[in-house]
């Protein structure tokens, strides 16, 4: 077996945690190979022997890796998501962020992790992605996301309008600070803070969540996945911000934008006790009560 580990870098603590990783993962004798930041010359790795092999660039990953383990938040799982793509990869998550939907293995899990990956006792979640065609290149050879898709007023600008359709059919027009298209997946992040709906990851449903609209009777949509949304924007200003996940471009007013379901999806590794309501209560404190402490 051989794993990928991909990290956006570490603190100290951190890298004390990746030692560890590295240790279970020989003991199991499982092969490493690690994400270029993770080795530089002042790392903690730099001083083990060189039994592990490198990787820098989403091309490196082939059919020999059997899995790729996220090191950081739920972030660096969304940017494990550009690394796998479409080769169906199953990304772990170790989180060392704060929530962690994503990332749900915690650090102190290491152990459990390695010995689960070792067994194979564990679960594979398919999550859908969400894809961007535009009329001019945007997001590189990468134009998908796995939480999801927003238009946004730039920084003090007045807000925007903007005109949405499902298949070509005219659903609203939203005057906002911005809109989001998220995926099940994404539905516990930007779209739940702006009070869009959760949905389970199995879903197949896309939410449309206008953030900070001046309506009051304008309320976030839950649409099957089979829609294609575009987006028609107007404003005072001849530009606004689109992003993807964690990613952004500035995009100029006349530019045509559709999203739709990408035609692959993402492998998520999870344990088997780390079911997606038990990480709802988890994480969103449901069902506590200081009351009864």
């Amino acid at each position: 077996m051989k794993v990928a580990i991909y990290s956006r870098g570490l603190d100290p603590d951190q890298e004390v945690q990746l030692l560890t990783l590295l240790e279970e993962l020989r003991r199991h004798r499982i092969q490493a190979c690690l994400h270029k930041s993770l080795v530089g010359p002042h790392s903690a790795v730099s001083m083990l022997p060189r039994d592990f092999s490198v990787f820098s660039r989403h091309e490196d990953l082939n059919s020999s890796i059997d899995c790729i383990i996220s090191f950081g938040g739920d972030g660096t799982m969304l940017d494990s998501a550009t690394l796998v793509r479409n080769k169906k990869i199953p990304i772990m998550g170790i989180n060392f962020g704060r929530l962690g939907f994503l990332a749900s293995i915690s650090k102190g899990e290491l152990t459990l992790a390695v010995e689960a990956l070792a067994s194979g006792r564990y679960i594979i979640e398919e999550r859908t992605l969400l894809h961007l065609d535009s009329s001019i290149p945007l997001f590189g050879d990468a134009p998908f996301a796995l939480n999801e898709f927003a238009i946004h007023k730039r920084d003090v600008s007045p807000m925007i309008k903007i005109h949405t359709y499902l298949n070509g059919e005219f659903l609203n027009s939203y005057w906002a600070d911005g809109i989001i298209v998220s995926t099940p997946t994404g539905s516990t992040g930007y779209n739940m803070s702006c009070n869009g709906p959760i949905l389970f990851p199995d879903s197949a449903s896309f939410v449309i969540t206008p953030v900070a609209p001046h309506n009051l009777n304008v309320r976030p949509i839950v649409i099957p996945d089979s829609n294609i949304i575009s987006f028609e924007v107007e404003g005072r200003t001849d530009e606004f911000i689109c992003t993807m996940d964690s990613r952004r471009e500035i995009v100029e007013n006349d530019i045509q934008l559709a999203v739709k379901k990408e035609d692959f999806e993402i492998s998520l590794l999870v344990l088997n006790e780390n079911t997606f309501l038990s990480t709802l209560r988890e994480k969103l404190t449901w069902g506590f009560d200081k009351r009864n402490k």
